[in-house]
């Protein structure tokens, strides 16, 4: 009788691909995999330890299925992703009940390490970051319709708020010819959106080809014929080149959408973060996207509070996002993270005065998605349909202009229709609610294609 695993993927979409991976070693060892880790024998979080609030999430699923270990519920707790590579030693050292920490670097070993955990040995596993897979088989965790296409790892980019590149190593490309292979197969088994991440997508190709090999990738996969659409997240401003910008808006498989981490628009504040511009020449960006892709949905990251941001600083990123009118953002409140330059910095602000300055910012933020979703009322919209709300009683999905998870939804009642998951459907829109769209369906066109 196989053994029972269960897997908890916690952070951002790149650690859930690196626990794709690693489900699917667990299967070809023949283990069972179940959703439900208090149905396990053992079971792995797969940890995030990018902020204050994203470790303590990560140490509370431990805590949690601590307690199901000792009411006898699972046999083995194993800790991997990045918490376990930047603490290493120190998780099992206060979570003495842990039975094994593996940095991502042993992400290859996972299914000995579960083996011996089972057995009742401790193991502490840490080879060099590089070791991480980029490249291998996975067993999806998303929906059918749409998967994450990690193009890269690591990150050089020196940011100095940032411990990914203590954590996850330099940037490292995925080989081309390896990603289109793995396209090519997805599309042919059903996937229609692939979204291309990376800790800096746009960074993409220089270690390998000597370039940035961005657009060409691209190009490349919108030759697929049964790719649909293909959405690209994180993309850093100073390398948004003039080519990737004419790709974009050429191709139509390519969702005219863009997130674009920004950070902050205060060029003091930029430089002591160590990136590059300023409010003038981010501005020059979305104004030359929004000229030259019509309609393109814009998204960045903010973040507030950083230390020595004055009052002054943080009014000018108050008017810029006044002035930038985002389609799509989030801000974040300045987070100390061990080992890296700005926690070294003089003049910490304290921790209410960051966070009420990330609630400004949102609650701006608020009121312009919640202004402009007025502009659909009347229209309609190719909507993708992502499942049914039994509270509400009605379907909601997405647009184009939405990502997974992380921006607005569309709901919608289908009346006489029988809308599928993964169907994309026409709904005529009748009202917002906050920044969310609602309406009511009129036709499915996914037997025309999907279009979106």
């Amino acid at each position: 009788m196989a053994y029972k695993i269960g897997m908890i993927s916690l952070g951002c979409e790149k650690n859930r691909v690196d626990g794709e991976m690693m489900l699917y070693r667990l299967k070809e060892a023949g283990f069972e995999l179940v959703q439900n880790v208090a149905y396990c024998d053992a079971a792995i979080v797969n940890t995030c330890g990018f902020i204050e609030d994203a470790k303590q999430e990560s140490i509370d699923e431990i805590l949690d299925l601590v307690r199901m270990k000792k009411r006898g519920r699972i046999k083995a707790i194993i800790v991997t992703g990045c918490l376990a590579e930047r603490y290493q030693s120190e998780v099992m050292k206060e979570l003495y009940e842990v039975d094994a920490v593996v940095g991502i670097g042993g992400n290859e070993n996972i299914a000995d390490v579960v083996t011996k955990a089972l057995q009742k040995e401790k193991t502490q596993l840490f080879p060099p970051k590089d070791k991480l897979p980029l490249c291998g088989e996975r067993i999806r965790t998303t929906p059918f319709y749409y998967t994450y296409l990690k193009i890269a790892e690591g990150c050089d980019n020196r940011c100095t708020y940032c411990a990914i590149p203590l954590i996850r190593g330099h940037f490292r490309s995925r080989p081309m010819d390896d990603i289109i292979k793995e396209a090519q197969e997805l599309s042919e088994k059903g996937v229609k959106e692939f979204i291309i991440i990376a800790q800096d997508t746009s960074r993409y190709g220089e270690d390998l080809y000597g370039r940035l090999a961005l657009p060409e990738l691209l190009r490349r996969l919108c030759a697929i014929e049964k790719l649909q659409f293909i959405r690209l997240l994180y993309c850093y401003p100073e390398r948004i080149t003039d080519e990737l910008i004419d790709v974009i808006a050429s191709e139509p498989k390519i969702i005219k959408y863009i997130d674009i981490p920004m950070q902050h628009c205060n060029a003091r504040i930029l430089k002591l973060m160590n990136r590059r511009g300023d409010r003038e020449s981010l501005s020059a960006l979305v104004k030359k996207l929004r000229e030259r892709v019509p309609g393109i949905i814009i998204r960045t990251t903010l973040m507030a509070g950083f230390p020595s941001e004055t009052k002054e600083e943080f009014a000018e990123l108050s008017q810029f996002v006044e002035e930038m009118r985002f389609d799509r953002m989030g801000c974040f409140a300045y987070s100390i993270e061990e080992d890296t330059p700005a926690a070294r910095m003089k003049e910490q602000l304290d921790e209410d005065i960051k966070k009420h300055r990330r609630d400004i910012i949102m609650e701006q933020q608020a009121r312009i998605m919640a202004e402009d979703t007025v502009r659909h009322i009347g229209k309609k919209r190719d909507v993708i349909v992502d499942g049914y709300d039994d509270l509400s009683g009605c379907w909601y999905g997405r647009t184009a202009a939405d990502a997974p998870e992380v921006d607005t939804k569309v709901y919608f009642e289908a009346g006489n229709g029988n809308p599928r998951v993964g169907d994309t459907v026409t709904v005529g829109i009748t009202d917002s609610l906050d920044c969310d769209l609602m309406g009511e369906m009129i036709s499915d066109n996914s037997r025309d294609g999907g279009k979106k």
